[in-house]
């Protein structure tokens, strides 16, 4: 599958999708599902799709959550997912119920023309944080929404507050350089932790009535396989897996003892809780 033609800004961040990383990720989406099911499901309990509803879900990914749409407003509505990644788009066609009104574009949603004035709800799973222009992307975004439409979606809040990711990065970080320092504007999974920059964004996209709720959780990085699955999980994909890529083995084996010793007190049972939080933004058209 070609990646999608997009923005410029955007390059990097689509030739990454669709690189090894993307096809990881679309690897590992049966596990990433589970993990990431509480926040699915916050986001869809505030975004409240209602039958007959027109939603589009941007960096859709594998689709679990344009699936879970396209449930909420079937049989007269309809779910549309855009992601920039081949291989991850690849699973969601596979994995979508052939009866639900449900469909999917390999596109960028910074140039996508969208059909405007023409959806209910737009909504998104950490699938907005990586756009080089983010105010040139949901004023895109938002001429496909009808005048009474809304925004929904989720997003991590600071670092500090995200162990999910830390706890096992700083751990790596032991025995590896630390990758590079991303500026507080640079697209990346924290590109939206600060609420000003969010509300100014929104603001100047022409979004209005902007709400941010943040939302603690604890996520169960083992999913049940106890705190080898939870290493497993964290060199496989996400800050980890990039700070370790290309590393000799000696090093890897080095950073996986470390990684294991850290997540160890979080551990219960076959689970591994570790402390998370994100926004759930919402907003109204205009």
């Amino acid at each position: 599958m070609d990646a999608p033609r997009g923005h410029e800004q955007n390059a990097d961040q689509i030739a990454y999708w669709n690189g090894p990383a993307g096809q990881r990720w679309a690897d590992r989406q049966a596990e990433q599902d589970v993990v990431l099911g509480p926040v699915a499901d916050l986001l869809i309990d505030r975004a409240k799709p209602k039958p007959g509803e027109r939603v589009i879900d941007i960096g859709c990914g594998s689709g679990v959550t344009t699936i879970a749409f396209a449930k909420k407003v079937a049989p007269s509505g309809h779910a549309f997912g855009v992601d920039i990644s081949g291989p991850m788009l690849e699973r969601a066609r596979a994995s979508a119920p052939k009866d639900l009104p449900v469909d999917f574009a390999l596109a960028d949603a910074t140039v996508y023309p969208f059909d405007p004035a023409s959806f209910d709800l737009l909504a998104s799973r950490f699938g907005v944080m990586f756009f080089a222009d983010p105010v040139a992307s949901f004023a895109n975004m938002r001429k496909a929404l009808r005048p009474t439409g809304r925004l929904a979606f989720a997003c991590w809040r600071e670092p500090r507050e995200n162990p999910f990711f830390m706890a096992p990065l700083q751990a790596a970080y032991k025995h590896v350089p630390k990758l590079p320092q991303q500026g507080p504007e640079d697209p990346g999974p924290f590109a939206f932790a600060s609420e000003a920059r969010v509300r100014r964004i929104l603001s100047e996209a022409g979004f209005a009535g902007v709400e941010m709720e943040a939302c603690p959780l604890l996520l169960d990085a083992a999913i049940g396989r106890g705190v080898d699955g939870a290493v497993q999980g964290s060199l496989e994909i996400g800050p980890v897996s990039r700070a370790l890529d290309g590393q000799p083995e000696e090093l890897r084996v080095a950073a996986a003892n470390s990684i294991r010793e850290a997540l160890t007190p979080f551990a219960k049972g076959d689970a591994v809780l570790l402390p998370a939080s994100v926004w759930i933004v919402t907003a109204r058209a205009g």
